[in-house]
């Protein structure tokens, strides 16, 4: 099995971390997001959609992040853990309910936060204006809330007693503006005992390692100016904060 992967990527990372602490074997195939190499010809190939993460199981081929993570769980699922993505239909459904919460809410508000922290300043030249910033951190803080009080509550993990597939996707997330040095932790110190706990579960070194390439020495937009963005993808992102 292939995974074509950039782990500056929440989606990729969750995919990552996923398949290496359950030890299901696959061959990690850069796609180098910073260069723009998910626009090649070459990759357009594998995925029209020219997204990662992508997986490729023999001749099939499957994009999506959620997608993976439940194809990879259904597929080994006579050897994992029931509690990633349970078969008892009430609970396989809280995960799912999560799944499908976070695409237009942490997913969102937190990509926006770091794309706004990280990709603005080198795309437009300057710093992103302080009523733009600010309305996206509000953003970020609502879906946070509402990830910490009515998700995980009084739980240990987001769906239960044990971890589950939306742990990882939501940390996942959750370290992407925290990459950016806006601390979605500070004050929630239970929210901190469940990243505390994933992390636990996971190992630490598999966090650490999938999370290394945003948690960077200078900050994600200095390792973007030294890597000189293509300017056609440049382009795309102007497009995008205009």
């Amino acid at each position: 099995m292939e995974l074509y992967l950039d782990l500056r990527s929440q989606p990729c990372r969750s995919v990552f971390m996923f398949a290496r602490v359950n030890a299901i074997p696959f061959e990690f195939k850069l796609v180098d997001l910073a260069k723009g190499e998910q626009y090649s010809e070459e990759f357009s190939k594998i995925s029209p959609v020219r997204k990662v993460p992508v997986m490729k199981d023999g001749d099939f081929v499957l994009t999506e992040s959620v997608a993976i993570l439940q194809y990879l769980a259904e597929k080994h699922a006579s050897r994992l853990p029931d509690h990633w993505y349970p078969a008892d239909l009430r609970q396989r459904a809280r995960v799912n309910e999560y799944l499908s919460w976070q695409q237009m809410n942490l997913r969102a508000h937190g990509s926006k936060v770091f794309l706004l922290k990280n990709m603005y300043p080198v795309v437009m030249g300057q710093e992103v204006p302080g009523d733009k910033m600010s309305s996206a951190v509000g953003e970020l803080t609502q879906s946070v809330d509402t990830l910490e009080k009515h998700f995980l509550g009084e739980r240990l993990f987001l769906c239960g007693p044990s971890i589950s597939l939306a742990d990882l996707v939501a940390v996942a997330e959750i370290m992407q503006p925290v990459s950016s040095g806006v601390d979605v932790f500070s004050g929630r110190p239970k929210l901190s005992a469940w990243r505390d706990r994933v992390k636990e579960v996971v190992g630490a070194a598999l966090f650490d390692e999938a999370n290394a390439a945003i948690m960077i020495p200078g900050g994600t937009a200095q390792a973007l100016r030294e890597v000189a963005l293509p300017d056609s993808l440049k382009d795309r992102y102007k497009k995008l904060f205009m």
